[in-house]
């Protein structure tokens, strides 16, 4: 999707005629920054084709909205197009398709470096964690709502959410063999774990610092684009996102940890099952990494992401197998 395209659906907007879009950033979907006359800037997210349907955008909106109005969470604001839909459609002229497309108001605010010390940062992510999974343990969805399920079936399984780790770069035979052991292992334990509703419900899915904004030292959630039906705990095993066997994981987990059970009940089943969320999260986003092989982020991991997964695979069958 260029900006050239973008600038030419800007009349689905009020307000945005005569625009200039820069993207900003490609990964699921491509986001543009729309500076208009008037100085002010605009957030466009232009949807992947193929990986939602109206229905599963609109019902990320609902929840969205509904976070908004029920909890102090710190969100973003979706706005209507033109006639009042929050979701619009635009032509991307190199495929000749239409794509799904949603204005949000811009938030100021800058992403967290992962260089710098985390422990505050964290203790909010699990504050944020414990807000919307006790928002959705009483929340009634409006009817027709749909999202994807965040599980081993659906993430690890050659037909995955996010594509087949087994040919992602650097899964050699050997390591293949490796981590279809730790998967039968993540399979086991969150079966036995099991999908109760005060452990599994709607989850963001994506809570890593890519979508976190701070400023002026307030952290605001973004990005609700992968929100599902998952275990509560995927949240952490998403805040630690490419930086998994990062020796600091530990002390952020128990500062998470100690964040959330201010807000909400976190048992020590629960607690026992966050390694197990981490190495989740690693195995679906080393499928992601294979299957997106176009987005930048992905390029500068694939050389070494397979070896830290198998790293976290091994430690986690260790501690399996001594449990």
């Amino acid at each position: 999707m260029t900006p050239d395209a973008v600038q030419a659906a800007l009349h689905l907007w009020p307000g945005l005629e005569g625009g200039s879009a820069t993207l900003i950033n490609l990964s699921e979907n491509h986001t543009f920054r729309v500076d208009t006359p008037d100085g002010h800037h605009h957030i466009l997210r232009v949807h992947r084709p193929g990986y939602h349907n109206r229905a599963t955008i609109e019902s990320e909106l609902a929840w969205l909205k509904a976070l908004a109005e029920q909890t102090d969470l710190k969100t973003v604001t979706p706005i209507p197009g033109v006639g009042g839909p929050l979701l619009q459609q635009v032509m991307d002229r190199e495929s000749g398709a239409r794509r799904f497309a949603v204005r949000f108001a811009f938030e100021p605010g800058v992403e967290p470096n992962a260089d710098e010390p985390l422990e505050p940062l964290f203790a909010e992510l699990g504050r944020m964690a414990a807000t919307c999974h006790t928002h959705v343990e009483t929340w009634q969805p409006p009817a027709g709502f749909t999202r994807p399920s965040w599980t081993p079936e659906t993430m690890l399984s050659p037909g995955g959410l996010w594509g087949d780790w087994r040919v992602a770069p650097g899964v050699t035979a050997e390591v293949a063999a490796l981590l279809e052991r730790a998967s039968a292992r993540l399979h086991a334990d969150f079966a036995a774990y099991g999908a109760t509703s005060d452990r599994f419900g709607l989850i963001h899915a994506d809570m890593r610092l890519a979508n976190v904004l701070v400023h002026d030292g307030q952290a605001r959630l973004i990005d609700f684009d992968d929100c599902g039906f998952g275990w509560f705990i995927y949240d952490f095993g998403a805040a630690v996102s490419f930086f998994e066997t990062d020796p600091r994981v530990e002390t952020l987990k128990q500062v998470w940890v100690d964040a959330y059970r201010r807000i909400r009940t976190l048992t020590a089943a629960d607690e026992q099952m966050l390694d197990a969320a981490v190495l989740l999260r690693r195995m679906v986003l080393l499928a992601w990494i294979g299957s997106h092989a176009e987005v930048e982020l992905a390029q500068s991991l694939a050389p070494h992401f397979a070896t830290g997964t198998v790293e976290l695979a091994e430690r986690y069958l260790r501690k399996s197998s001594t449990d």
